[in-house]
């Protein structure tokens, strides 16, 4: 079974423009979709993304998690467009 925490970790190390940025991440598991919820924060911007069991798996092996790489993409374009409003 994977760990909150080591996930979280994970997440982190292969995406290192989320400390590097200031993006917050935070990582629950979903009994009900019988997935890893990611939750990204920066300032007002908020974005959950869903991580299948397999997809967490493969993020914990070190591959990269191809979801998560586009939200989080998404998240810095979001808050690149608040700050020119």
């Amino acid at each position: 079974m994977i760990n909150q925490k080591e996930l979280c970790d994970k997440i982190r190390q292969l995406y290192p423009d989320i400390g590097e940025c200031g993006i917050d991440v935070d990582v629950e598991y979903d009994q009900g979709e019988k997935a890893w919820v990611v939750h990204l924060k920066k300032d007002s911007q908020r974005l959950k993304t869903f991580l299948e069991d397999g997809d967490a798996e493969k993020c914990m092996l070190g591959q990269k998690c191809v979801g998560l790489g586009i939200e989080i993409a998404q998240l810095r374009t979001n808050v690149e467009r608040m700050k020119e409003a």
